[in-house]
């Protein structure tokens, strides 16, 4: 493995600022930056540099995704929240990045209401994990290290 950090993106998407407030039966009690405390942390001995980002707005999202496709950002690991199932604009912009994309969702979204079920991203990214609660963030870093030094 190379000593040079490879540079990742864990981007979350709209009400994923309110984690630890929100529904903790549904999401749990950590927050978004208890969450990317512990992606720092698991980073570094990884060789990887991870930026984060959060925003409520789509076109916010998809404005930091047209800059990732213009940076040297070699992997997304990304959770849109809601957007997961409503936004074709957010779909249009993964599909411009070169490099591998995991979609994660804290909640299981096929064991809740019927419209969580349709992904607009799953079938454009490398993987999916759903279900593991802040586990996921943790199991998509680890996956996403190992599929950036495959390549």
């Amino acid at each position: 493995m190379s000593s040079k950090l490879k540079s990742v993106c864990v981007m979350n998407g709209p009400n994923l600022n309110m984690l630890g407030k929100r529904e903790p039966e549904v999401y749990g009690s950590l927050t978004l930056e208890d969450i990317n405390k512990g992606l720092k942390k698991s980073a570094g001995p990884l060789a990887l540099d991870v930026e984060f980002f959060q925003s409520n707005h789509e076109g916010e999202i998809v404005d930091k995704i047209h800059a990732l496709f213009e940076s040297n950002t070699q992997g997304i690991i990304i959770n849109p929240g809601a957007f997961t199932h409503t936004s074709v604009a957010l779909r249009d912009a993964l599909l411009l990045l070169p490099c591998p994309i995991i979609e994660i969702h804290l909640s299981n979204i096929y064991k809740r209401e019927s419209f969580r079920h349709k992904s607009l991203v799953a079938d454009i990214a490398r993987g999916q994990i759903s279900g593991f609660g802040h586990f996921g963030y943790q199991m998509a870093l680890s996956a996403m290290a190992d599929m950036i030094n495959e390549s």
